[in-house]
């Protein structure tokens, strides 16, 4: 509703389509970071009781673990319903200009999968102890530091492109948040 706002202050076609496109990215990071919080309260009472009742329950792990990763999913679906309901005021709305189509459900779908997608991978950094995800994010600083260190001596190493370009592209662990996220277009 907010890109809708902005981009009806516009004149032309072209430019509503340039201020949609431009909020394009907070599509993106807004389901990355619901991913990130739910994932995380998924697995907080759990790391505070130190794991001691998941333990004592009389199920597997395997079938504790699937049933807290879909209490956690559950989470999601009504993030997911004001999405669409949002998407489908913009829709109706008569600032749109002549001749450009609105696609709500595409794109609520594409953040449900996105959201989704976030919150496995972080689902799965979080079930892991507190030392297994400092390793992870000891590793990642430790390629964000050494290509900072390499742009300081001038060496023409970069270690982020391929990194990038396997998890970002096709058939990449996370296209999902890579590419055109038009509510509005041509």
């Amino acid at each position: 509703l907010a890109a809708l706002q902005t981009a009806a202050a516009t004149e032309t076609a072209m430019q509503f389509v340039s201020a949609m496109q431009a909020w394009a990215p907070f599509y993106s990071l807004l389901a990355a970071t619901l991913g990130l919080i739910v994932a995380l309260f998924a697995w907080r009472q759990d790391h505070a009781l130190r794991h001691v009742y998941a333990l004592a329950l009389p199920v597997s792990r395997t079938r504790y673990v699937g049933m807290r990763f879909g209490a956690g999913a559950i989470f999601l679906a009504p993030v997911f319903a004001a999405h669409l309901a949002s998407a489908l005021l913009v829709a109706m709305s008569s600032s749109i200009p002549e001749g450009l189509q609105v696609y709500p459900v595409a794109l609520t779908l594409r953040f449900a999968f996105a959201a989704l997608v976030s919150y496995t991978v972080f689902f799965a950094i979080a079930s892991s102890t507190q030392q297994t995800a400092g390793v992870i994010i000891g590793a990642i600083a430790a390629v964000l530091g050494a290509q900072y260190l390499f742009g300081v001596f001038g060496l023409r190493v970069n270690l982020l492109d391929p990194i990038l370009d396997f998890l970002f592209y096709r058939p990449g662990l996370l296209w999902v948040f890579a590419g055109r996220w038009m509510l509005v277009d041509v």
